[in-house]
């Protein structure tokens, strides 16, 4: 917590700190979080519920305003509820290098297996426990005579180190290009008989040998936007998504009006929702038969 205290303080760190939360009203991090001007607030669980109590965690954080939650030696296991409120927007730091050693005891596990190397991992929190998509690690290489304790010290400092810019990348990344492109290669790439190709200085999904039904644009001529483009009714539907949301939705240059921009870089993108964008496009310009192959596909 203290790493993450601290990286904030640069005044290139994107994110910042608001709220120090513990199950241990003696735990020492929250002294240092009011000494530094950062709200804290703990209350034990003992005699609440698992549900009950993270109930009262997540009224604080929202009350905060949080938008990100980093788990930092916070030792209980989490409600799916409170993970499903949260969910890809929680990370955790564990002692080890994940896949391997979840859980406890994770130092004295990789020395009794004869490892070269324990470490970290930072990883995005998920029901399972230790078992979310893992963001980032540093190897820490055991030496002969490591202890428990020795190897743990080491990895501590590895984890100090790795931890803010983890969290860093992590909440910045809906408006990183190149994680918005993969994100939406690996929707319209897992469409039927999908490829992309380069065209108009853009990266495009089409059928294999037809139709483009989506284009990914960044600064496309000097707009500054991140976004898709994708296959709409024609103009009417096109004025009506503008006037929902005209900070999202907008009318591409030389793309007419079969087409819509869809803003991918405003920190809050719905990705099922761009999913199913990406779906509607493509039936627009996929072959009948390979549309109703689809279409019987989902019913089955």
């Amino acid at each position: 917590m203290a790493a993450l205290l601290y990286a904030a303080k640069a005044e290139t760190c994107p994110y910042e700190l608001v709220l120090v939360a513990s199950n241990d009203p003696d735990a020492p991090g929250l002294a240092i979080a009011a000494a530094e001007g950062i709200a804290t607030w703990a209350r034990t669980h003992k005699g609440l519920n698992r549900d009950a109590f993270d109930t009262l965690v997540d009224e604080q954080l929202r009350a905060a305003g949080a938008e990100y939650v980093a788990l930092a030696g916070y030792m209980r296991i989490l409600s799916d509820d409170f993970v499903a409120r949260w969910a890809g927007r929680m990370i955790n730091i564990h002692p080890s290098l994940l896949p391997r050693y979840k859980g406890l005891n994770t130092h004295r596990q990789a020395i009794d297996a004869g490892d070269r190397c324990g470490g970290c991992s930072v990883h995005i929190v998920t029901p399972g426990v230790d078992d979310g998509p893992v963001l980032a690690q540093t190897p820490v290489s055991i030496v002969a005579g490591d202890t428990v304790e020795t190897l743990s010290a080491r990895v501590r400092i590895a984890e100090h180190q790795l931890y803010p810019p983890t969290l860093a990348a992590f909440v910045t990344r809906e408006r990183n290009p190149d994680y918005l492109l993969g994100r939406v290669r690996e929707i319209a790439t897992a469409l039927p008989e999908a490829d992309e190709v380069s065209s108009h200085g853009m990266p495009c999904f089409g059928i294999v040998k037809g139709k483009k039904f989506a284009y990914f644009t960044q600064d496309h001529h000097g707009d500054g936007k991140i976004a898709i483009l994708v296959k709409i009714s024609g103009g009417d539907e096109q004025a009506a998504l503008i006037e929902m949301d005209a900070d999202r939705y907008y009318r591409p240059a030389y793309f007419g009006d079969g087409w819509v921009g869809i803003r991918l870089d405003l920190g809050d993108t719905d990705w099922d929702a761009i999913g199913d964008w990406l779906r509607k496009s493509w039936l627009a310009v996929a072959p009948k038969k390979l549309a109703g192959l689809m279409g019987a596909a989902e019913e089955f």
